[in-house]
């Protein structure tokens, strides 16, 4: 036995000469999303992807398939022919598996192709009373139904359900560019990246280690919250920057109060330089405005002074609740409570700066080898390519 999936997008039917581009690369997810179902067929039709798989495999299969930005719902559909007394008898067929005595329902119809007989409401109209007539015990509501069995006429034949799933909307990754997240192992920045996913980002990611300050646990952590974006997204190329000498070099050179602030202008700079190694074109960051010292209007604007680059933030007007009901959502919550410091919580300031002046952090960083810090930091990143099985 087969399961057939109608799989729905909504905002890629909104472009216009470039929306070829968009349903590839939206088809290309699928497989890749697919890759391991065995006897997995999928067809690209205009506005809509079919996806064919053994049966048993059909709960599985919805499941990955509600995780691929860019698909806005999936229906598990049946097919009839272009022939109302046929779609009758599958609408009867379908609505058999589920139905229970006096359970409410209505029928709706698409109908696409323009060329069927019968008008939407006398599909509707005619589906309805054969269900009516043939099954015992139903009644009719269009305002609130139990079961809401749809009928879709296409060019070629008629798609029959009654259940439909979300996805997650947005648009296909791979459509909109590179971009470097800066992800910490916190809860934050993991929902940054999957946020940026959402608009169609591929995702590459650096994360500052400064073992033995910080343990290899950290960078674990880090490495599996990177495996549950690749759920989202495919494959996440992690970069780990060491960072233990920098961080030495702020704490015996600089003023305790401003370490804050100089450690993510060291961050940003690495990273813009990584970016610029990578083709990334944007850095993403999980600030939100006001949510610590280094996430002020003045420590932002005083730390992205260092960069040339767009920076992205994704979460700059959600709360920390908004934030974690996203990550609870999105299955990274779990990892990124586990108790592991990364090296923004090491040699943390009783009272860092919050509303740093550009010209006391460029003095306090007069004393510094920037440039040697920055080589010696890259020279040592370490690479690693994240999949969902690695």
């Amino acid at each position: 036995m087969k399961a057939l999936f109608l799989v729905r997008y909504g905002e890629i039917g909104l472009k216009g000469k470039n929306r070829k581009f968009f349903e590839n690369t939206l088809t290309k997810n699928i497989k890749r999303a697919l890759l391991d179902v065995a006897d997995c067929r999928i067809h690209q039709t205009y506005s809509r992807n079919f996806v064919e798989v053994v049966d048993g495999d059909a709960e599985a299969v919805a499941a990955r398939l509600s995780q691929v930005f860019g698909i806005v719902s999936i229906s598990p559909v049946a097919i009839a022919p272009l022939d109302l007394d046929e779609i009758k008898a599958v609408a009867k067929a379908e609505f058999e598996k589920i139905t229970r005595p006096g359970v409410t329902f209505k029928v709706e119809t698409k109908r696409a192709n323009k060329r069927f007989p019968y008008k939407s409401p006398e599909v509707s109209r005619e589906v309805g009373a054969h269900l009516l007539i043939n099954i015992p015990d139903l009644k009719v509501d269009v305002r609130n139904p139990e079961i809401k069995l749809e009928v879709e006429i296409r060019e070629h034949e008629t798609y029959i359900y009654t259940r439909t799933i979300a996805g997650p909307g947005g648009l296909p990754v791979g459509v909109a560019g590179k971009g470097l997240l800066l992800i910490s192992g916190g809860i934050d920045s993991p929902v940054a990246g999957w946020m940026s996913m959402k608009r169609g980002v591929t995702l590459e990611a650096i994360h500052f280690h400064s073992f033995p300050f910080t343990s290899d646990r950290a960078k674990e952590k880090v490495i599996d919250l990177c495996r549950e974006l690749t759920r989202f997204g495919g494959k996440i190329r992690l970069h780990v920057a060491h960072f233990t000498e920098i961080q030495k070099e702020l704490r015996l050179k600089t003023p305790e109060r401003l370490t804050v602030t100089l450690m993510r202008r060291m961050m940003f700079r690495i990273a813009e330089r990584l970016a610029e190694q990578r083709g990334a074109l944007a850095l993403i960051t999980g600030e939100s405005l006001g949510q610590v010292a280094s996430q002020t209007m003045e420590s932002i604007n005083v730390i992205e002074k260092v960069t040339t680059i767009p920076v992205f933030r994704p979460l700059i007007g959600l709360d920390k609740e908004e934030i974690m009901n996203i990550s609870r959502r999105i299955d990274t919550y779990p990892i990124s409570i586990r108790p592991y410091e990364d090296c923004c919580t090491v040699f943390l300031p009783d009272f860092p700066a919050t509303r740093p002046r550009l010209a006391d952090v460029e003095e306090a960083e007069a004393s510094l080898d920037i440039e040697a810090l920055i080589s010696e930091s890259l020279a040592k990143t370490e690479t690693l390519d994240i999949t969902t099985n690695t």
